[in-house]
């Protein structure tokens, strides 16, 4: 298969990586007990496609140029895959261990069981178990060549049936299962699940080895059912919001509470992600895009991993300015905390980016991957 960039993922990675900046922050602005909850909606419930997204993203860039037929060197694919999600990972929780430590003066989780559970489950910050589901997903890269290879020969009716099992697994994770087991190890795992736990995406992430797979038959699809997969799109988005609302208003949730109810692993979350995933695709995969609008996607597809990775410390010193100006997180200032954080962690990753041209070390170490020297007159 052609090894051709793939625009329209470039452009979903970007809008994500936004996204995830928009939750993180209004789990900020809930440090104003009158938050604006329709700011808040559009925040924390909007953006819920933005994780589970990135796996489609990942499995697209994953299956795109596989050959299933052909012998798979899980070797070598395990090597570099590792180097760039096992390295930073590594080197992100090292930074992010040693930060606390240094605000906190607390270095209990350098030392076992502690270290253990930060290094098993992602918890040196609260966005890198993103980055442990990933690996995970690489270590079975076996099985899902398997699974892609059998779902192909009748893929809506497989993808239909996975979806389904996909919502039920989901709403048993989310709203029935607890960690009240009798072992307090067992109670460990079930209790960091979401840390961990790949079936919780998928459905999404085979979704997008799919659509790689049978990418000219995707595209097809995509172009006719336009109006279909629009209306889908505005069905599932009004779905989401009205759930949330509902909470809200009748049965009188906190607005965290809301949001933590009508999740992206919630059944009209799980539907409000494919919509959202399908709409995306349809709308980038077209050239009457603003430019405006192109470059800005382009630019934070390009630097997502690493704004998804500094973003929260990003955060944490603009939260810490406010407090010390005694501002409160009204909305106007919600926004500019938003905007701030993103073109902050933008910056920190253009540095990254310029200074790993001369000491590639700086590239290898935060994103797992080489950056050459320019070469001279470029």
């Amino acid at each position: 298969m052609s090894q051709k960039k793939i625009i329209a993922i470039e452009y979903i990675r970007g809008i994500s990586m936004l996204g995830v900046i928009g939750i993180h922050t209004g789990a900020y602005s809930l440090s104003n007990p009158k938050v604006n909850i329709h700011l808040f909606a559009l925040l924390e419930i909007l953006t819920r496609f933005s994780v589970p997204i990135f796996f489609f993203a990942s499995a697209f860039g994953l299956f795109f140029t596989q050959n299933l037929t052909a012998k798979f060197n899980y070797k070598d694919f395990l090597v570099r895959r590792l180097r760039t999600v096992l390295v930073p990972y590594l080197v992100w929780s090292i930074i992010y261990m040693s930060h606390y430590t240094f605000v906190s003066g607390d270095s209990t989780i350098w030392h076992p069981p502690l270290l253990y559970e930060f290094a098993f489950f992602g918890l040196a910050s609260y966005q890198l178990y993103f980055l442990i589901i990933l690996l995970w997903f690489y270590a079975l890269m076996p099985l899902w060549r398997i699974l892609v290879s059998y779902i192909i020969q009748h893929p809506v009716r497989n993808l239909s049936i996975i979806l389904l099992l996909q919502i039920l697994f989901n709403y048993y994770s989310s709203y029935i299962l607890h960690a009240d087991f009798s072992n307090h190890y067992v109670n460990k795992l079930i209790y960091h699940r979401l840390s961990y736990w790949i079936f919780h995406y998928l459905f999404i992430f085979l979704l997008g080895a799919v659509c790689a797979v049978k990418y000219e038959h995707f595209k097809e699809l995509i172009k006719n059912h336009q109006t279909a997969i629009a209306n889908f799109f505005y069905l599932t988005l009004a779905g989401i919001l009205s759930y949330y609302y509902y909470l809200l208003y009748w049965l009188h949730y906190t607005p965290e509470a809301a949001v933590n109810t009508a999740h992206q692993l919630s059944p009209v979350g799980v539907l409000y992600t494919l919509s959202t995933t399908l709409f995306l695709f349809m709308i980038f995969s077209k050239e009457k895009l603003p430019l405006g609008i192109k470059s800005i996607l382009s630019r934070f597809g390009e630097h997502s991993y690493v704004v998804y990775l500094v973003h929260p410390l990003v955060m944490y010193y603009l939260i810490n300015y406010i407090t010390g100006q005694n501002l409160m997180m009204t909305a106007l200032v919600t926004i500019a905390f938003y905007l701030a954080a993103t073109l902050l962690s933008l910056a920190f990753s253009l540095i990254v980016k310029r200074a790993s041209t001369f000491l590639p070390i700086i590239s290898i170490l935060l994103t797992g991957s080489k950056l050459s020297k320019p070469k001279s007159g470029v």
